[in-house]
């Protein structure tokens, strides 16, 4: 490069200053090169702290080719490359590697890094200590106190992108757009706790829908309430997680819209399934766009223990009675039924790749340019072959059929059964 895009410049010099730096630049503005080029510059290694593998990936297969040697310490490392791969950073070979925050956040990882000369630790999508700390990843939450661990005392850069909030806007504008003209009971499901509340406030704020979040938080006495609510009627919408729907039968679901993508196919045509039991025009919608999977790949890839993890747990047990940590959790849950360290491993690198080849297909769901109700028929081995026609799925076709479905919002028919539903009320109180 001969020349430095907006900003990166004045970045670099902060870092090569020896000080702490936000960096918030907008997507494609080059934020990996604000610690790759101190990462040359400076002695030591460069810790790079990514959320996502694929993105480390990326990131790797691009500096190699550059003949810059980096590496990655995530769960996808087979346990026997870790130590080497520690051993050359020792040694200068390595002078970046990326890690997840997880890894950062197990206590025999930090005493690794005291041999390690870390001039910079850099957080690469910081963004996630808000979005994601509080709910499914809460070692973004201890990312600090890894960083204070570090003999070194490494400087810290921390990188964001400005897109993630008009991205954030865009969709959730599609979904009022969507909650202002579709009648009926309905559903929306999200991956993310937080994420339930916050929509659900939001929707209270600015629709006059009856609206509740339902998700494995609530106490079961809220939640028993809740659902008696929806299915009495008294309630227009809820916002839920996976948590809500087993065994429940509302018949008259009208809507059920994914504002998170699903992790499997299986789960999704459930969920979907919960819509227009009465046999009457009903509608699946799912908000897509590139990018979302990442949120599934941390819901179903990190929270699984890698090989390093299990051997820790195994040698380290009595530590491990009460916990936050997720993966700690699942071992408490699962060890007990295999006999060796190797057997349990295995199963755990089974489920990944189950794991990964569900989104995968769930991935090649949303992109099909074919019908995906035949889709649907053929991953679950129906023989059975079905003509496509204008209501069946959205194929290559960006205009909801809400109005051809029959499922436009009508205000005089509305207004008329909110006053039949308030006759109604009356009737049984005076007889009461």
């Amino acid at each position: 490069y001969t020349t430095f895009r907006p900003g990166q410049e004045r970045v670099i010099e902060q870092v090569l200053k020896g000080r702490n730096v936000l960096a918030v630049m907008p997507t494609g503005a080059g934020k990996s090169m604000c610690y790759q080029i101190p990462a040359l510059v400076n002695p030591g290694v460069t810790l790079v702290i990514s959320p996502l593998i694929s993105l480390m990936k990326d990131q790797i297969d691009s500096l190699k080719q550059n003949g810059i040697n980096a590496a990655a310490l995530n769960s996808a490392t087979p346990q026997e490359e870790v130590n080497p791969i520690l051993r050359q950073a020792y040694e200068g070979k390595i002078k970046l590697l990326y890690i997840t925050p997880e890894r950062l956040a197990m206590d025999y990882f930090r005493y690794q890094l005291n041999f390690l000369d870390i001039s910079l630790v850099a957080v690469d999508e910081a963004h996630c200590i808000s979005q994601w700390g509080h709910d499914f990843r809460p070692a973004y939450r201890q990312i600090m106190e890894g960083v204070k661990s570090i003999k070194s005392q490494p400087n810290i850069l921390a990188l964001t992108a400005t897109a993630t909030p008009s991205v954030q806007k865009d969709k959730l504008e599609k979904l009022f757009d969507l909650l202002n003209t579709i009648k009926g009971p309905g559903l929306i499901y999200f991956s993310s706790k937080k994420k339930a509340n916050e929509i659900t406030e939001k929707i209270k704020a600015k629709t006059s829908l009856k609206v509740a979040a339902y998700h494995a938080d609530l106490d079961m006495n809220d939640r028993f309430i809740i659902q008696h609510q929806f299915l009495d009627n008294k309630l227009d919408l809820i916002c839920a997680t996976s948590a809500f729907g087993m065994g429940i039968n509302k018949e008259n679901i009208r809507y059920v819209i994914h504002y998170h993508l699903p992790g499997e196919l299986e789960s999704y045509i459930q969920e979907i399934g919960r819509a227009g039991r009465d046999g009457k025009q009903s509608i699946a919608i799912l908000l897509y766009q590139k990018g979302d999977e990442g949120i599934q790949q941390q819901l179903s890839l990190n929270n699984i223990p890698d090989n390093q993890m299990i051997d820790y747990y195994i040698n380290n047990k009595q530590q491990f009675a009460e916990t936050d940590n997720e993966s700690i959790q699942l071992l408490n849950k699962i060890s007990n039924l295999y006999s060796s360290k190797e057997e349990l491993q295995s199963f755990f690198l089974q489920r990944k790749r189950q794991k990964f080849n569900s989104l995968q297909q769930m991935l090649q769901y949303v992109d099909t340019n074919e019908c995906r109700r035949q889709y649907i028929l053929d991953y679950f081995e129906d023989n059975k072959k079905i003509d496509h026609h204008e209501l069946c799925c959205q194929k290559l076709n960006d205009d909801l059929p809400l109005k051809e479905l029959g499922l436009i919002f009508d205000e005089n028919e509305q207004k008329s059964l909110k006053i039949e539903e308030f006759y109604k009320i009356i009737d049984e109180i005076f007889r009461t």
